[in-house]
């Protein structure tokens, strides 16, 4: 097992911090992982990305031209990633502020409607645990028992009191995303 896996959206919506859960999360389970991430200087607004790889045999590069999943939180970065995804792979996207959808027919493709779902939640911050839920429920790549040791690794300790929201954000991911095309 092989996932090449790219995050990106905008700093400030947690790309880089859903990475890392997904990383630690793959440790967890005693994979092979890479995680490289990519920014602008600027913390909030500029475009992010991180690349994270999870595999059982040893990982040759971090460096990945085409990619098994993609998950999408802006317009631009869907303008650059789509064409990335590998045929067969998976789309996510949140289609808030999305001016363009996705068109591909060769790639499946879900919607997860976040910002919507945060709000419903009362937290705007578990926005990124919605869209890791999504992607956990479509890929099961790691049991949801290392992705909770992810997050305990990843947070800092005096936020462990969050865990359980994060856990409850991650369940209400996984049960909203939408398909919107099945290759």
């Amino acid at each position: 097992m092989k996932e090449e896996i790219i995050i990106a959206g905008f700093g400030g919506q947690g790309v880089l911090s859903m990475g890392k859960i997904l990383a630690y999360s793959g440790i967890m389970q005693d994979q092979e992982v890479t995680w490289m991430p990519s920014y602008g200087p600027e913390m909030r607004g500029g475009t992010a990305n991180v690349t994270v790889v999870i595999s059982d045999k040893r990982i040759s590069s971090p460096i990945v031209n085409a990619y098994d999943t993609a998950i999408i939180l802006n317009q631009q970065s869907l303008n650059k990633f789509e064409p990335m995804v590998k045929p067969g792979g998976l789309l996510i996207y949140d289609p808030n502020g999305i001016t363009r959808h996705p068109v591909r027919k060769d790639i499946t493709i879900y919607s997860i409607e976040a910002v919507e779902e945060a709000a419903k939640l009362g937290n705007a911050k578990a926005y990124n645990m919605i869209v890791l839920g999504a992607f956990l429920k479509l890929k099961q790549i790691v049991k949801m028992e290392n992705v909770i040791k992810g997050l305990k690794k990843s947070i800092p300790e005096r936020h462990h009191h969050l865990i359980p929201m994060n856990e409850q954000a991650i369940e209400v991911g996984m049960g909203a995303a939408k398909e919107i095309h099945q290759v």
